[in-house]
């Protein structure tokens, strides 16, 4: 059985910790062996986009200590940002003296946009598509004979008349279309562009656009947790728990009430989401539009998450945003690399993986309340950028470490900087 739980992970080599994954998954080398080259071939890229040239690497490093549904989960985060993982880790691991993250998901639901314009009668054209609706969905559902044959396939069609001062009204239909272990965007358009001689010959309208719409509302994942209390505690800084979920509290507070704390604070979540979406070969430019669009559906921009504490003092966190990722079709089934992070995870469906994803989104989100709540977000964060401004400034090998430790304890961690402290490193290392 794969367990999350890693000590000492961080200390290790790089091929130390490729064979502890290798054991704690019970995933041969081999089957890991695409994050050892990137995973990706010259050749395959060039199928992949346009006017190839190479490839651009980023880490992988693994999410330990992640419990979701009761199931332990390695993660993998693709990701550049010092902090994400090892916060995310530490918050999994907190979290899990709660019982774990426990998360659900609707329906694989997507929606497909058409808008139908050079309209005589809006109101009557309305009424003539839901008049037809039973054949439009008939069409729509034989489109797809894999999709329908494991369970997808149309489910509504809703019609909404739109004024604009641009063109005057025109009318948008929604296809509803369950996309099971897809991300949808193939399976929707195509039907889109299926219906749309339909629709015309129905209303005597024009479909002009016909497209999946990122906002998708209807394939939702959720996600709650419980943290004891002393788990919070913070001995060394001196925070007891109830402060530290004073504080947690109170910072998700401001993001729920400004737009301008809001924007960052959701930044912070999709630090996570984005990470695994990458590692799995997802769209994550869908996944942060539509993330967005969730945040503002009132009407004003706010918190994507929630935090209180239950009857018995417990921090309490939820997430709710919409997760259309798949796990079929696309550059999860192309790129060698997102196969690896499919098996690592042991997920075999879309909503199993959109489950751990919003989890990670949710652990870390408060990795970066506690940290803004209690020593301040720079302490840990600057400590670990360290590393990457010392190799900016020309260090190599050993000397990393030791100019980004002492560019740390100057407390001042720039490029500028971390010059002068290799040079001090130096002269301590020549006076020994």
């Amino acid at each position: 059985m794969t367990t999350s739980r890693i000590s000492g992970f961080y200390n290790l080599t790089i091929e130390e910790r490729r064979a502890k994954l290798a054991d704690a998954s019970h995933l041969s080398p081999l089957e890991l062996a695409p994050w050892t080259t990137g995973g990706l071939s010259a050749e395959s890229a060039d199928h992949m986009i346009e006017n190839v040239v190479g490839m651009h690497s980023l880490p992988v490093g693994i999410g330990l200590n992640f419990m979701v549904n009761g199931r332990d989960v390695l993660v993998p985060f693709v990701v550049e940002e010092p902090s994400v993982v090892a916060g995310a880790s530490f918050m999994a691991k907190l979290v899990r003296a709660g019982g774990g993250f426990h998360a659900t998901t609707t329906d694989p639901l997507m929606i497909g946009q058409m808008q139908l314009i050079n309209l005589v009668n809006v109101e009557e054209a309305k009424l003539k598509i839901y008049e037809h609706k039973a054949e439009l969905l008939a069409i729509a559902d034989e489109i797809d004979p894999i999709l329908k044959k494991f369970g997808g396939g149309a489910r509504d069609l809703e019609v909404r008349v739109i004024e604009s001062s641009a063109i005057g009204a025109f009318i948008v239909i929604h296809l509803i279309y369950d996309v099971r272990d897809a991300m949808g965007a193939n399976a929707v358009n195509t039907a889109c562009e299926k219906l749309a001689p339909q629709i015309e010959a129905i209303t005597g309208g024009k479909i002009h656009l016909k497209i999946l719409s990122n906002f998708a509302d209807r394939r939702i994942a959720r996600v709650r947790a419980t943290i004891p209390v002393n788990e919070l505690t913070m001995a060394a800084d001196e925070f007891n728990g109830e402060a530290v979920r004073d504080g947690i509290i109170a910072a998700y507070a401001f993001a729920a009430s400004d737009p301008y704390r809001a924007a960052t604070h959701n930044k912070g979540i999709m630090n996570g989401v984005d990470a695994v979406v990458l590692a799995t070969g997802n769209d994550w430019r869908a996944i942060e539009a539509g993330a967005h669009a969730y945040a503002a559906r009132s009407g004003k921009y706010t918190s994507l998450s929630t935090w209180g504490k239950d009857k018995d003092g417990n921090l309490v966190g939820t997430l709710e945003m919409p997760m259309a990722v798949g796990i079929v079709g696309g550059a999860t089934k192309v790129h060698p690399a997102a196969q690896a992070a499919v098996k690592l995870m042991g997920v075999k469906t879309a909503n199993e993986l959109a489950q751990i994803i919003v989890s990670v989104g949710l652990a870390q989100n408060m990795a970066a309340l506690r940290a803004l709540a209690t020593e301040g977000i720079q302490r840990g964060h600057m400590s670990l950028h360290a590393r990457q401004v010392a190799i900016a400034a020309g260090a190599s090998g050993k000397l990393i470490e030791k100019v980004a430790a002492q560019m740390v304890a100057e407390k001042v961690v720039r490029i500028d900087r971390g010059g002068r402290a290799g040079k001090r490193v130096h002269r301590k290392i020549g006076n020994k």
